[in-house]
Protein backbone atom coordinates (compact mmCIF):
# COMPACT_ATOMS: atom_id res chain seq x y z
CA UNK A 1 0.00 0.00 0.00
CA UNK A 2 2.82 2.40 0.84
CA UNK A 3 4.47 1.83 -2.56
CA UNK A 4 1.19 2.38 -4.38
CA UNK A 5 0.59 5.58 -2.39
CA UNK A 6 4.05 6.86 -3.30
CA UNK A 7 3.38 6.12 -6.98
CA UNK A 8 0.00 7.92 -6.96
CA UNK A 9 1.49 10.98 -5.27
CA UNK A 10 4.38 10.92 -7.73
CA UNK A 11 1.87 10.92 -10.61
CA UNK A 12 0.06 13.87 -9.05
CA UNK A 13 3.36 15.73 -8.65
CA UNK A 14 4.25 15.14 -12.30
CA UNK A 15 0.86 16.53 -13.35
CA UNK A 16 1.50 19.62 -11.19
CA UNK A 17 4.82 20.22 -12.94
CA UNK A 18 3.39 19.64 -16.43
CA UNK A 19 0.47 21.95 -15.64
CA UNK A 20 2.86 24.64 -14.46
CA UNK A 21 4.81 24.31 -17.70
CA UNK A 22 1.65 24.89 -19.75
CA UNK A 23 0.83 27.93 -17.61
CA UNK A 24 4.01 29.62 -18.85
CA UNK A 25 2.28 30.70 -22.09
CA UNK A 26 -1.22 32.16 -22.63
CA UNK A 27 -2.33 29.61 -25.27
CA UNK A 28 -1.61 26.71 -22.92
CA UNK A 29 -2.89 28.28 -19.70
CA UNK A 30 -6.34 26.69 -19.81
CA UNK A 31 -4.91 23.24 -20.44
CA UNK A 32 -2.31 23.79 -17.74
CA UNK A 33 -5.05 24.52 -15.22
CA UNK A 34 -6.91 21.39 -16.26
CA UNK A 35 -3.82 19.18 -15.96
CA UNK A 36 -2.90 20.57 -12.54
CA UNK A 37 -6.52 20.21 -11.38
CA UNK A 38 -6.45 16.56 -12.44
CA UNK A 39 -3.30 16.07 -10.39
CA UNK A 40 -4.97 17.62 -7.35
CA UNK A 41 -8.07 15.46 -7.86
CA UNK A 42 -5.91 12.33 -7.91
CA UNK A 43 -3.99 13.42 -4.79
CA UNK A 44 -7.12 14.30 -2.81
CA UNK A 45 -9.04 11.22 -3.96
CA UNK A 46 -6.25 8.85 -3.03
CA UNK A 47 -5.78 10.58 0.33
CA UNK A 48 -9.44 9.97 1.16
CA UNK A 49 -9.04 6.32 0.15
CA UNK A 50 -5.96 5.94 2.36
CA UNK A 51 -7.72 7.62 5.27
CA UNK A 52 -10.61 5.18 4.81
CA UNK A 53 -8.29 2.37 5.87
CA UNK A 54 -7.31 4.04 9.13
CA UNK A 55 -10.15 6.40 10.10
CA UNK A 56 -13.41 5.67 11.81
CA UNK A 57 -16.61 6.03 9.77
CA UNK A 58 -17.15 9.43 11.39
CA UNK A 59 -13.66 10.55 10.36
CA UNK A 60 -14.21 9.42 6.79
CA UNK A 61 -17.53 11.27 6.67
CA UNK A 62 -15.85 14.47 7.89
CA UNK A 63 -13.11 14.12 5.23
CA UNK A 64 -15.62 13.59 2.42
CA UNK A 65 -17.76 16.46 3.67
CA UNK A 66 -14.72 18.74 3.73
CA UNK A 67 -13.85 17.85 0.13
CA UNK A 68 -17.46 18.40 -0.97
CA UNK A 69 -17.81 21.77 0.79
CA UNK A 70 -14.48 23.02 -0.55
CA UNK A 71 -15.35 21.90 -4.09
CA UNK A 72 -18.70 23.68 -4.06
CA UNK A 73 -17.30 26.90 -2.61
CA UNK A 74 -14.35 26.92 -5.01
CA UNK A 75 -16.36 26.11 -8.13
CA UNK A 76 -19.24 28.48 -7.42
CA UNK A 77 -16.95 31.27 -6.26
CA UNK A 78 -14.65 31.01 -9.28
CA UNK A 79 -17.53 31.00 -11.78
CA UNK A 80 -19.45 33.87 -10.20
CA UNK A 81 -16.57 36.21 -9.45
CA UNK A 82 -16.40 39.28 -11.66
CA UNK A 83 -13.17 39.83 -13.57
CA UNK A 84 -12.65 43.04 -11.59
CA UNK A 85 -12.70 40.97 -8.40
CA UNK A 86 -10.24 38.33 -9.63
CA UNK A 87 -7.33 39.76 -7.57
CA UNK A 88 -9.49 39.60 -4.44
CA UNK A 89 -10.37 35.98 -5.16
CA UNK A 90 -6.72 35.08 -5.67
CA UNK A 91 -5.81 36.76 -2.37
CA UNK A 92 -8.65 34.99 -0.57
CA UNK A 93 -7.90 31.53 -1.95
CA UNK A 94 -4.22 32.05 -1.24
CA UNK A 95 -4.95 32.99 2.37
CA UNK A 96 -7.12 29.93 2.86
CA UNK A 97 -4.21 27.72 1.79
CA UNK A 98 -1.88 29.33 4.30
CA UNK A 99 -4.45 29.06 7.06
CA UNK A 100 -5.05 25.39 6.28
CA UNK A 101 -1.31 24.65 6.50
CA UNK A 102 -1.11 26.38 9.88
CA UNK A 103 -4.11 24.45 11.20
CA UNK A 104 -2.61 21.14 10.05
CA UNK A 105 0.52 21.89 12.07
CA UNK A 106 -1.53 22.91 15.11
CA UNK A 107 -3.54 19.69 14.83
CA UNK A 108 -0.41 17.56 14.74
CA UNK A 109 1.02 19.31 17.80
CA UNK A 110 -2.26 18.85 19.67
CA UNK A 111 -2.00 15.11 19.06
CA UNK A 112 1.18 15.10 21.15
CA UNK A 113 -0.88 16.13 24.21
CA UNK A 114 1.67 18.68 25.42
CA UNK A 115 4.74 16.53 24.86
CA UNK A 116 7.77 18.21 23.36
CA UNK A 117 7.84 17.44 19.61
CA UNK A 118 10.86 15.81 18.03
CA UNK A 119 12.94 17.74 15.52
CA UNK A 120 11.31 16.12 12.49
CA UNK A 121 7.82 17.17 13.58
CA UNK A 122 8.59 20.33 15.53
CA UNK A 123 10.58 22.35 12.99
CA UNK A 124 8.18 22.01 10.02
CA UNK A 125 5.22 22.52 12.38
CA UNK A 126 6.68 25.77 13.71
CA UNK A 127 7.44 26.93 10.17
CA UNK A 128 3.94 26.10 8.92
CA UNK A 129 2.28 27.88 11.85
CA UNK A 130 4.32 31.06 11.50
CA UNK A 131 4.41 31.37 7.70
CA UNK A 132 0.89 30.03 7.21
CA UNK A 133 -0.50 32.40 9.84
CA UNK A 134 1.23 35.40 8.28
CA UNK A 135 -0.02 34.38 4.84
CA UNK A 136 -3.60 33.93 6.02
CA UNK A 137 -3.85 37.24 7.88
CA UNK A 138 -1.87 39.17 5.27
CA UNK A 139 -4.04 37.82 2.47
CA UNK A 140 -7.16 38.80 4.42
CA UNK A 141 -5.91 42.40 4.65
CA UNK A 142 -4.97 42.36 0.95
CA UNK A 143 -8.49 41.13 0.17
CA UNK A 144 -10.01 43.91 2.28
CA UNK A 145 -7.91 46.55 0.50
CA UNK A 146 -8.68 45.22 -2.96
CA UNK A 147 -12.38 44.90 -2.15
CA UNK A 148 -12.31 48.47 -0.80
CA UNK A 149 -13.54 47.32 2.61
CA UNK A 150 -10.69 49.47 3.88
CA UNK A 151 -8.51 52.12 2.31
CA UNK A 152 -5.98 50.97 -0.27
CA UNK A 153 -3.45 53.59 0.79
CA UNK A 154 -0.63 52.65 3.18
CA UNK A 155 -1.58 52.75 6.87
CA UNK A 156 1.43 53.77 8.91
CA UNK A 157 2.17 54.99 12.41
CA UNK A 158 5.32 56.04 14.30
CA UNK A 159 7.46 53.11 15.38
CA UNK A 160 5.65 50.66 13.12
CA UNK A 161 8.75 48.77 12.06
CA UNK A 162 9.86 48.51 15.70
CA UNK A 163 6.51 46.99 16.67
CA UNK A 164 6.70 44.52 13.80
CA UNK A 165 10.25 43.62 14.79
CA UNK A 166 9.19 42.98 18.40
CA UNK A 167 6.32 40.78 17.20
CA UNK A 168 8.74 38.77 15.08
CA UNK A 169 11.19 38.47 18.00
CA UNK A 170 8.52 37.17 20.39
CA UNK A 171 7.43 34.63 17.74
CA UNK A 172 11.01 33.38 17.42
CA UNK A 173 11.30 33.09 21.23
CA UNK A 174 8.09 31.04 21.38
CA UNK A 175 9.37 28.82 18.57
CA UNK A 176 12.57 28.14 20.55
CA UNK A 177 10.52 27.39 23.68
CA UNK A 178 8.34 24.97 21.72
CA UNK A 179 11.29 23.12 20.23
CA UNK A 180 13.60 23.10 23.25
CA UNK A 181 11.46 23.37 26.40
CA UNK A 182 7.79 22.38 26.19
CA UNK A 183 5.09 21.50 23.67
CA UNK A 184 2.18 22.83 25.71
CA UNK A 185 -0.68 24.16 23.54
CA UNK A 186 -0.44 27.62 25.10
CA UNK A 187 2.96 28.05 23.40
CA UNK A 188 2.02 27.21 19.81
CA UNK A 189 -1.44 28.77 20.05
CA UNK A 190 0.16 32.03 21.23
CA UNK A 191 2.66 31.71 18.38
CA UNK A 192 -0.20 31.35 15.87
CA UNK A 193 -2.04 34.38 17.27
CA UNK A 194 1.10 36.53 17.06
CA UNK A 195 1.76 35.28 13.50
CA UNK A 196 -1.75 36.42 12.55
CA UNK A 197 -1.09 39.83 14.11
CA UNK A 198 2.22 40.09 12.25
CA UNK A 199 0.47 39.23 8.99
CA UNK A 200 -1.96 42.10 9.49
CA UNK A 201 0.79 44.52 10.53
CA UNK A 202 2.92 43.39 7.58
CA UNK A 203 0.37 44.27 4.87
CA UNK A 204 -1.25 47.37 6.38
CA UNK A 205 1.57 49.77 5.34
CA UNK A 206 1.60 48.47 1.74
CA UNK A 207 -0.39 50.46 -0.81
CA UNK A 208 -2.68 49.26 -3.57
CA UNK A 209 -0.08 49.94 -6.26
CA UNK A 210 2.12 47.23 -4.76
CA UNK A 211 -0.60 44.59 -4.49
CA UNK A 212 0.81 42.53 -7.43
CA UNK A 213 4.04 42.06 -5.49
CA UNK A 214 2.25 41.39 -2.20
CA UNK A 215 -0.02 38.77 -3.76
CA UNK A 216 2.99 37.03 -5.33
CA UNK A 217 4.91 37.08 -2.04
CA UNK A 218 1.99 35.80 0.03
CA UNK A 219 1.47 33.11 -2.58
CA UNK A 220 5.07 32.04 -2.03
CA UNK A 221 4.49 32.07 1.74
CA UNK A 222 1.48 29.79 1.36
CA UNK A 223 3.42 27.38 -0.84
CA UNK A 224 6.25 27.12 1.68
CA UNK A 225 3.80 26.62 4.54
CA UNK A 226 2.04 23.85 2.60
CA UNK A 227 5.39 22.19 1.86
CA UNK A 228 6.21 22.32 5.57
CA UNK A 229 2.86 20.72 6.43
CA UNK A 230 3.76 18.01 3.91
CA UNK A 231 6.83 17.21 6.00
CA UNK A 232 4.66 17.15 9.12
CA UNK A 233 2.26 14.66 7.53
CA UNK A 234 4.98 12.86 5.55
CA UNK A 235 2.95 13.56 2.41
CA UNK A 236 5.01 13.65 -0.79
CA UNK A 237 2.33 15.37 -2.88
CA UNK A 238 2.04 18.27 -0.43
CA UNK A 239 5.79 18.72 -0.34
CA UNK A 240 6.09 18.89 -4.14
CA UNK A 241 3.01 21.07 -4.67
CA UNK A 242 4.01 23.49 -1.91
CA UNK A 243 7.59 23.72 -3.15
CA UNK A 244 6.40 24.50 -6.70
CA UNK A 245 4.11 27.25 -5.44
CA UNK A 246 6.78 28.65 -3.14
CA UNK A 247 9.45 28.70 -5.85
CA UNK A 248 7.22 30.17 -8.56
CA UNK A 249 5.81 32.76 -6.17
CA UNK A 250 9.30 33.82 -5.11
CA UNK A 251 10.48 34.18 -8.70
CA UNK A 252 7.34 36.10 -9.64
CA UNK A 253 7.81 38.43 -6.67
CA UNK A 254 11.32 39.23 -7.88
CA UNK A 255 10.08 39.81 -11.44
CA UNK A 256 7.30 42.11 -10.23
CA UNK A 257 9.63 44.22 -8.10
CA UNK A 258 12.09 44.46 -10.99
CA UNK A 259 9.24 45.62 -13.23
CA UNK A 260 8.66 48.45 -10.74
CA UNK A 261 12.34 49.32 -10.69
CA UNK A 262 12.38 48.90 -6.91
CA UNK A 263 13.82 46.44 -4.45
CA UNK A 264 11.57 43.99 -2.64
CA UNK A 265 12.49 45.70 0.63
CA UNK A 266 11.34 49.06 -0.71
CA UNK A 267 8.06 47.55 -1.90
CA UNK A 268 7.37 45.92 1.46
CA UNK A 269 8.62 48.64 3.79
CA UNK A 270 8.54 51.85 1.75
CA UNK A 271 4.85 52.71 2.38
CA UNK A 272 4.59 53.57 -1.32
CA UNK A 273 1.34 55.03 -2.58
CA UNK A 274 0.29 57.97 -0.44
CA UNK A 275 -2.22 59.32 -2.95
CA UNK A 276 -3.09 62.99 -3.02
CA UNK A 277 -6.24 63.67 -4.95
CA UNK A 278 -6.21 66.06 -7.86
CA UNK A 279 -9.06 68.00 -9.45
CA UNK A 280 -12.14 66.00 -10.42
CA UNK A 281 -12.37 66.65 -14.11
CA UNK A 282 -10.61 68.00 -17.12
CA UNK A 283 -9.47 71.43 -18.07
CA UNK A 284 -7.16 73.14 -15.66
CA UNK A 285 -4.75 71.70 -13.11
CA UNK A 286 -2.79 74.39 -11.34
CA UNK A 287 -1.40 76.61 -14.07
CA UNK A 288 -1.37 73.82 -16.67
CA UNK A 289 -4.21 72.89 -18.98
CA UNK A 290 -5.04 69.68 -20.78
CA UNK A 291 -6.58 69.20 -24.19
CA UNK A 292 -9.94 67.45 -23.96
CA UNK A 293 -11.38 65.98 -27.14
CA UNK A 294 -14.68 64.57 -28.31
CA UNK A 295 -15.38 60.94 -29.12
CA UNK A 296 -16.18 61.89 -32.72
CA UNK A 297 -12.82 63.59 -33.31
CA UNK A 298 -10.85 60.81 -31.61
CA UNK A 299 -12.82 58.12 -33.42
CA UNK A 300 -11.98 59.71 -36.77
CA UNK A 301 -8.29 59.89 -35.84
CA UNK A 302 -8.30 56.22 -34.87
CA UNK A 303 -10.14 55.18 -38.03
CA UNK A 304 -7.56 56.79 -40.30
CA UNK A 305 -4.49 55.60 -38.40
CA UNK A 306 -2.11 52.94 -39.62
CA UNK A 307 -1.15 51.58 -36.22
CA UNK A 308 -2.87 51.84 -32.83
CA UNK A 309 -1.48 50.47 -29.57
CA UNK A 310 -3.96 50.02 -26.72
CA UNK A 311 -2.54 50.31 -23.20
CA UNK A 312 -4.91 48.70 -20.64
CA UNK A 313 -4.82 49.48 -16.93
CA UNK A 314 -6.86 48.89 -13.81
CA UNK A 315 -9.47 51.42 -14.97
CA UNK A 316 -10.35 49.05 -17.81
CA UNK A 317 -11.09 46.33 -15.27
CA UNK A 318 -13.09 48.64 -13.00
CA UNK A 319 -15.31 49.70 -15.92
CA UNK A 320 -15.56 46.09 -17.16
CA UNK A 321 -14.78 47.48 -20.58
CA UNK A 322 -12.73 44.58 -21.98
CA UNK A 323 -15.46 43.60 -24.46
CA UNK A 324 -15.89 47.20 -25.60
CA UNK A 325 -12.18 47.59 -26.26
CA UNK A 326 -12.18 44.33 -28.23
CA UNK A 327 -15.11 45.61 -30.31
CA UNK A 328 -13.21 48.83 -31.05
CA UNK A 329 -10.09 46.87 -32.03
CA UNK A 330 -12.10 44.63 -34.37
CA UNK A 331 -13.61 47.65 -36.10
CA UNK A 332 -10.21 49.25 -36.58
CA UNK A 333 -8.75 46.04 -37.98
CA UNK A 334 -11.57 45.81 -40.52
CA UNK A 335 -10.47 49.24 -41.73
CA UNK A 336 -6.90 48.00 -42.16
CA UNK A 337 -5.51 49.47 -38.92
CA UNK A 338 -2.85 47.41 -37.14
CA UNK A 339 -3.87 46.99 -33.49
CA UNK A 340 -1.79 45.70 -30.60
CA UNK A 341 -2.06 45.73 -26.80
CA UNK A 342 0.87 46.88 -24.64
CA UNK A 343 0.98 44.93 -21.36
CA UNK A 344 2.99 46.30 -18.45
CA UNK A 345 4.00 43.59 -15.92
CA UNK A 346 2.36 45.38 -12.98
CA UNK A 347 -0.70 46.87 -14.70
CA UNK A 348 -3.76 46.00 -12.62
CA UNK A 349 -3.93 44.50 -9.17
CA UNK A 350 -2.33 41.11 -9.64
CA UNK A 351 0.31 39.50 -11.88
CA UNK A 352 -1.16 38.89 -15.33
CA UNK A 353 -4.35 40.81 -14.51
CA UNK A 354 -4.57 42.48 -17.93
CA UNK A 355 -3.83 39.22 -19.76
CA UNK A 356 -6.67 37.46 -17.94
CA UNK A 357 -9.01 40.41 -18.45
CA UNK A 358 -8.41 40.59 -22.20
CA UNK A 359 -8.54 36.81 -22.56
CA UNK A 360 -12.11 36.95 -21.22
CA UNK A 361 -12.95 39.13 -24.24
CA UNK A 362 -11.19 36.63 -26.54
CA UNK A 363 -8.49 39.08 -27.58
CA UNK A 364 -6.00 37.10 -29.72
CA UNK A 365 -2.93 36.13 -27.73
CA UNK A 366 -0.59 37.26 -30.48
CA UNK A 367 -1.85 40.84 -30.09
CA UNK A 368 -0.76 40.99 -26.43
CA UNK A 369 2.75 42.44 -26.39
CA UNK A 370 4.92 42.53 -23.29
CA UNK A 371 6.71 45.75 -22.38
CA UNK A 372 10.14 44.81 -23.74
CA UNK A 373 8.62 43.72 -27.03
CA UNK A 374 6.33 46.69 -27.64
CA UNK A 375 8.45 49.59 -26.39
CA UNK A 376 10.45 49.77 -29.59
CA UNK A 377 7.26 50.07 -31.62
CA UNK A 378 5.80 53.24 -30.11
CA UNK A 379 7.90 55.47 -32.38
CA UNK A 380 5.98 54.02 -35.34
CA UNK A 381 2.59 54.20 -33.60
CA UNK A 382 0.03 56.73 -34.80
CA UNK A 383 -2.16 56.58 -31.68
CA UNK A 384 -1.47 55.14 -28.23
CA UNK A 385 -4.85 54.63 -26.58
CA UNK A 386 -4.37 54.52 -22.80
CA UNK A 387 -7.38 53.02 -21.01
CA UNK A 388 -7.27 53.34 -17.24
CA UNK A 389 -3.46 53.28 -16.86
CA UNK A 390 -1.36 56.10 -15.41
CA UNK A 391 1.84 55.39 -13.49
CA UNK A 392 3.03 52.70 -15.95
CA UNK A 393 3.17 55.33 -18.74
CA UNK A 394 4.42 58.28 -16.69
CA UNK A 395 7.65 59.74 -18.22
CA UNK A 396 8.69 60.92 -14.74
CA UNK A 397 10.02 57.40 -14.24
CA UNK A 398 12.76 58.30 -16.74
CA UNK A 399 13.20 62.05 -16.36
CA UNK A 400 12.58 63.00 -12.71
CA UNK A 401 15.18 61.65 -10.26
CA UNK A 402 13.17 62.94 -7.31
CA UNK A 403 9.98 61.14 -8.36
CA UNK A 404 8.82 58.14 -6.27
CA UNK A 405 8.56 56.11 -9.48
CA UNK A 406 11.97 57.15 -10.86
CA UNK A 407 13.74 54.14 -12.32
CA UNK A 408 10.58 52.11 -12.87
CA UNK A 409 10.48 50.61 -16.37
CA UNK A 410 7.49 52.11 -18.20
CA UNK A 411 5.73 51.79 -21.53
CA UNK A 412 7.15 54.41 -23.91
CA UNK A 413 3.75 55.82 -24.79
CA UNK A 414 5.18 59.36 -24.98
CA UNK A 415 7.09 58.35 -28.14
CA UNK A 416 3.84 57.84 -30.09
CA UNK A 417 2.69 60.46 -32.58
CA UNK A 418 -0.57 60.93 -30.69
CA UNK A 419 -1.70 59.85 -27.22
CA UNK A 420 -5.32 59.45 -26.12
CA UNK A 421 -6.09 59.05 -22.41
CA UNK A 422 -9.42 57.61 -21.28
CA UNK A 423 -9.80 58.73 -17.66
CA UNK A 424 -12.61 59.60 -15.27
CA UNK A 425 -10.76 62.61 -13.91
CA UNK A 426 -7.36 64.21 -13.48
CA UNK A 427 -6.68 62.34 -10.26
CA UNK A 428 -3.18 60.83 -10.14
CA UNK A 429 -2.49 57.12 -10.04
CA UNK A 430 -1.42 55.08 -7.02
CA UNK A 431 1.93 56.83 -6.92
CA UNK A 432 0.11 60.05 -6.01
CA UNK A 433 1.97 62.19 -8.58
CA UNK A 434 0.92 64.06 -11.72
CA UNK A 435 1.63 62.57 -15.11
CA UNK A 436 3.28 65.19 -17.33
CA UNK A 437 2.18 63.23 -20.38
CA UNK A 438 -1.39 64.38 -19.70
CA UNK A 439 -0.31 67.96 -20.44
CA UNK A 440 1.70 67.16 -23.58
CA UNK A 441 0.36 69.02 -26.66
CA UNK A 442 -0.03 65.72 -28.53
CA UNK A 443 -2.17 64.21 -25.77
CA UNK A 444 -5.97 64.25 -25.96
CA UNK A 445 -8.14 63.49 -22.94
CA UNK A 446 -11.52 61.74 -23.19
CA UNK A 447 -13.14 61.99 -19.78
CA UNK A 448 -15.74 59.57 -18.48
CA UNK A 449 -16.30 55.93 -17.65
CA UNK A 450 -14.02 53.78 -19.81
CA UNK A 451 -16.81 51.50 -21.04
CA UNK A 452 -19.00 54.44 -22.02
CA UNK A 453 -16.08 56.22 -23.70
CA UNK A 454 -15.13 53.14 -25.68
CA UNK A 455 -18.74 52.63 -26.75
CA UNK A 456 -18.82 56.20 -28.06
CA UNK A 457 -15.54 55.63 -29.88
CA UNK A 458 -16.98 52.51 -31.51
CA UNK A 459 -19.91 54.56 -32.81
CA UNK A 460 -17.55 57.28 -34.02
CA UNK A 461 -15.35 54.82 -35.92
CA UNK A 462 -18.41 53.31 -37.57
CA UNK A 463 -19.50 56.76 -38.69
CA UNK A 464 -16.06 57.81 -39.93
Amino acid sequence: MAILTAFVYLLAAVLFIVGLKFLSSPPGARRGNQIAALGMLIAIGWTVIVLGRTFTPAGIAISVAGVAIGTVIGAVGARRVQMTAMPQMVALFNGVGGGAAALVAVSELLRLSGSQPDFQTGVPSVFAIIVGGISFAGSAVAFAKLQELMTGTPLTYPGQQLVNGLLALVIVVLAVVLLAVTGQPVVFVAMLVLALLLGVAFVLPIGGADMPVVISLLNAFTGLAVAASGFVLNNFALIVAGTLVGASGTLLTKLMSDAMGRSIGNVLFGAFGQVQAGPEGGGQTGDRSVRAGSADDIGTMLAYSRKVVIVPGYGLAVAQAQHAVRELADLLEKRGVEVEYAIHPVAGRMPGHMNVLLAEANVPYEQLKEMDEVNGQFQNTDVALVVGANDVVNPAARSSPGSPIYGMPILNVDESRNVVFLKRSMRPGFAGIDNDLLYDPKTIMLFGDAKDSLTRLVAAVKAA
